[in-house]
């Protein structure tokens, strides 16, 4: 959950900077788009080699009956959650595109935090049913051979998109 609150921060975050024209001015900038995309496919390579080096070494079961499962702070989670979220710079081009269509150009401050807080309730309730998805089959996620197999995908999946974002031109 603390990975969740982090994400949903980092949602926030783009949905002010998007209302308040700072991620145009970030999609305009070639110097900007290019840093953001650059420390964005590091994080996300960094973080699918975690992944993938957890599930080839087998790091033990996940064990749900503890609070923080591997020495795992909930200031870490809530860490990384908001940086893969902030540094995603398709995250910022997505919200440039969304939230004009829903702030007109004199809005005040109180229509963008609305707006904002829209953004934040929808990514919490999705994080809520996620993790209650997660908690009804707790018995599955703990079996070691099973948290190897997450690992291992969503190690793949993050290397893959952290590659295909450092690839990728400007959209």
């Amino acid at each position: 959950m603390a990975a969740a609150v982090g994400i949903s921060i980092g949602v926030f975050a783009w949905v002010v900077a998007a209302a308040t024209g700072v991620a145009a001015l970030l999609a305009a900038s070639a110097v900007a788009f290019t840093v953001v995309k650059v420390v964005g496919a590091a994080y996300l390579l960094y973080l699918g080699g975690k992944a993938l080096r957890s599930a080839v070494r087998g790091d033990g079961g996940l064990r749900l009956d503890v609070a923080e499962s591997g020495g795992r702070s909930p200031w870490a989670a809530f860490t990384e959650g908001l940086l893969t979220n902030v540094l995603n710079p398709k995250a910022a081009l997505f919200f440039v595109a969304l939230v004009p269509q829903f702030v007109s150009p004199g809005a005040a401050p109180a229509d963008t935090l609305v707006l904002s807080l829209i953004a934040l309730a929808g990514t919490v309730a999705w994080f809520l049913v996620v993790a209650n998805v997660v908690a009804a089959l707790r018995a599955v996620f703990a079996k070691r051979a099973v948290r190897r197999a997450v690992d291992g995908l969503t190690g793949g999946a993050l290397v893959a998109l952290g590659v295909n974002l450092a690839v990728s031109g400007r959209p």
